[in-house]
């Protein structure tokens, strides 16, 4: 296993904000994304974790073998989910988390959040951990296993105050935005009363070639943390 890069705090370590790439990624390129953007220095108290997920093969790319999450059968919403692969890799984000609360941080200050898949597994992971946490930051993702809940809620009562900020282009190619779009209605009907729904016009599944894009949702990232912290 790579081991996760991290971003020290400059002051008192007070936070903590583990962040999971999307599929055939690594945790750096995201410890850049936030390096560039000048969240750390913005947030100097906060640690950022960014971990790097195992290769495997993945059943939609014929078996192809890149770092990932958990499988993917396909994208769109009827598309088959490997519910064990998708629980274990919950059960990896949850191990950062015991990792930062061994080290004096409460779990309501430990954000968790991702990009596409990585985004799956956090909004999977507030669902389904009984940790509540100090909030949950997704980009460009969806809700994986959603015919689940609520049944599969676990403290649902205990975490509905949890902040959740879901971001999304409308012209997203790889995750269409109606399953994003099913998703809010998901945290809406089970009653969390902070989750937030941000849709960006024209912006497709990618970071790299929106730099504007990027920077706002950065801003949003930056803005909600220190609102809550």
């Amino acid at each position: 296993m790579t081991e996760p890069v991290v971003i020290y705090p400059s002051g008192n370590h007070t936070a903590t904000f583990i962040f999971l790439h999307g599929l055939d990624d690594v945790g750096k390129t995201w410890f850049d994304d936030f390096n560039y953007f000048k969240l750390p220095k913005s947030l100097p108290y906060m640690k950022f974790v960014f971990p790097t997920a195992p290769i495997m093969k993945i059943s939609k790319n014929n078996g192809e073998e890149m770092t990932s999450w958990f499988d993917v059968h396909g994208f769109d919403q009827n598309a088959k989910e490997d519910q064990q692969s998708i629980e274990r890799a919950s059960q990896f984000l949850n191990s950062f988390v015991e990792a930062e609360t061994k080290h004096g941080i409460p779990v309501e200050r430990i954000f968790i959040g991702g990009f596409s898949m990585g985004g799956a597994v956090a909004l999977y992971t507030v669902l389904t951990s009984s940790d509540a946490f100090g909030g949950v930051i997704s980009l460009s993702t969806w809700l994986p296993l959603q015919t689940t809940f609520p049944k599969a809620l676990i403290a649902g009562e205990k975490k509905k105050a949890i902040p959740i900020l879901h971001c999304h282009g409308n012209k997203d190619s790889i995750i269409h935005i109606n399953r994003a779009r099913l998703s809010e209605e998901c945290f809406k009907s089970m009653g969390f009363q902070k989750y937030t729904f941000k849709e960006y016009d024209g912006m497709d599944h990618t970071d790299c070639e929106q730099v504007s894009h990027l920077s706002y949702k950065m801003k949003c990232v930056r803005d909600k943390v220190k609102r809550l912290l």
